[in-house]
């Protein structure tokens, strides 16, 4: 039996893995959903100081709470910052670490570093212009999606607290690179927002060369929500990854 912590990223909440969770109980295994402070269920809790170390601290808060140890954590979109900074602050407590189509940031770097100036002067602008320091989410039609799926995540999405948006995290890459770790690239569409991640997951000087060769690279042809979009081709690679594995 393994452990699973599922951390959605930006507008999300728990809600987008109610089509992964129930397959990784019926194969055997712990599974939870965290809601990060001020979206989802805990959208009545947005504020304006919420920052990068809150929604850190949410994870941690989550793992402490259910007491888990050698745990899978999954981490999509945004929460990849919240993935490496855990894996930093905590290694001995996972297992493995799994970047769903998520943000690979560098020591310094904040989620906004690699975006385009002009999603970074648009989001700030919302953020500045919003009592509460939040920015809307987009339309669910850039994370591919269409139909009953774009409608159900459309009006599920509120919007996200601006303080973690240029908050710096600072770690130590060789801690984090501890950690066995899977990158799902998420290709058909790509979300432009992830393209720098996409290009330093099989850079094999990213990280002074820690990242690679120890990280594992896979890809789903789905949109970025595949947990939406695709969530049986997900489970599957989830349960790939607690998987025993073949000798040589």
């Amino acid at each position: 039996m393994a452990h699973f912590l599922l951390v959605h990223g930006a507008w999300h909440g728990a809600w987008c893995w109610q089509r992964v969770l129930p397959g990784l109980i019926q194969a055997g295994h712990r599974a939870h959903a965290v809601t990060l402070t001020g979206v989802g269920e805990r959208a009545h809790l947005l504020r304006p100081d919420i920052d990068l170390e809150t929604h850190i601290q949410d994870v941690i808060a989550a793992m402490d709470a259910e007491e888990l140890q050698d745990l899978v954590l999954v981490v999509h979109s945004y929460a990849g910052m919240l993935g490496t900074a855990v894996a930093d602050r905590r290694p001995e407590r996972l297992r493995h670490l799994v970047y769903l189509d998520a943000v690979l940031p560098q020591p310094g770097e904040s989620w906004s570093s690699t975006h385009a100036s002009a999603t970074r002067q648009a989001r700030m602008a919302a953020a500045q212009a919003d009592p509460l320091h939040s920015f809307p989410a987009p339309d669910p039609a850039v994370f591919g999606l269409s139909g009953a799926d774009h409608a159900w995540v459309q009006r599920r999405q509120t919007p996200h607290p601006g303080g973690p948006y240029n908050h710096v995290l600072d770690f130590d890459p060789q801690r984090v690179a501890s950690v066995p770790r899977t990158f799902i690239s998420c290709t058909e569409p790509g979300l432009s927002t992830i393209d720098v991640s996409r290009v330093r997951m099989v850079d094999p000087t990213f990280w002074n060369g820690a990242w690679l060769p120890g990280a594992k690279v896979l890809e789903m042809k789905t949109g970025h929500d595949p947990m939406v979009s695709a969530p049986q081709d997900l489970l599957g690679l989830l349960l790939d990854v607690v998987a025993p594995q073949d000798g040589p």
